[in-house]
């Protein structure tokens, strides 16, 4: 941090996440609940880079389909390989509900003309501010749009994950593109870490993902631990990154048919 800001008395998923990508935008009580977790569970800091490794490979993918804006849902902290660093010439609008990420959002992202950081609920586009959204993506509901849906499923049921994926297919046109990963049961052998999260933390195994998926169409790559998506099939013996504890996020790649 700055150093202006006063230390939260709570710690934050998004700083803690921030901290174990090797970011600055996190306090002395998000590293303590950080170094809780692991103590539960093990080390993750791989997991966390691995997933944002995944994200920068698939808005790379969406890129190179031609898309040039993009929408984050449950963005967090935008810093450390987010979506307008991996695509620095496309419009970005990120989205989260917590007042403290968005303002913390809107300040890192200060001066950057085409990333923009405003209140909204991933599973309800509405709550959006309609002048803002179109500022922000003018292209939206004319031209395709990238939406990047990570670190969310574990807090949302499968009926309102179905909805949300069929509201981005309603309001946007062919070719757009959702990208999205949840947690695998990886974290049930890990009791105490498990007790952590909440009891409405949910883990699916990964062949229950898909039909959620609703309308949305997945790509060749399927659905994959997020160390390994995006790789060739046939890429020679380790020139694929090792991934420690890789299992814990799976994800994907879906377009709009």
């Amino acid at each position: 941090m700055t150093g202006n800001e006063a230390e939260p008395a709570e710690p934050s998923t998004a700083r803690m996440i921030d901290h174990w990508l090797g970011g600055s935008h996190h306090f002395p009580v998000d590293v303590a609940a950080a170094q809780a977790f692991e103590q539960a569970y093990g080390p993750v800091a791989d997991e966390f880079r691995s997933l944002r490794a995944f994200l920068g490979r698939a808005v790379q993918r969406m890129t190179e389909a031609g898309i040039n804006e993009f929408l984050v849902v449950g963005a967090g902290i935008p810093t450390q390989g987010n979506v307008h660093q991996a695509a620095p010439h496309a419009r970005v609008l990120y989205i989260d509900l917590d007042p403290a990420n968005v303002a913390l959002g809107q300040q890192i992202l200060a001066g950057h003309p085409l990333a923009t950081y405003a209140q909204g609920d991933a599973t309800d586009l509405t709550s959006i501010d309609p002048t803002l959204l179109h500022a922000a993506l003018p292209g939206w509901g004319i031209e395709p749009l990238g939406i990047a849906f990570l670190g969310l499923a574990a807090f949302i049921s499968d009926e309102a994950l179905t909805t949300a994926f069929a509201q981005f297919h309603a309001a946007t046109v062919p070719g757009s593109m959702l990208t999205f990963d949840f947690d695998t049961e990886v974290l049930a052998e890990h009791p105490e870490a498990l007790a952590m999260m909440g009891p409405a933390f949910r883990m699916r195994e990964p062949g229950r993902f898909a039909p959620l998926l609703g309308p949305w169409d997945l790509t060749a790559d399927g659905v994959q631990p997020v160390g390994r998506w995006g790789w060739p099939a046939d890429a020679a013996p380790g020139s694929v990154p090792e991934v420690s504890g890789g299992e814990a996020f799976y994800g994907g790649l879906a377009v709009h048919g």
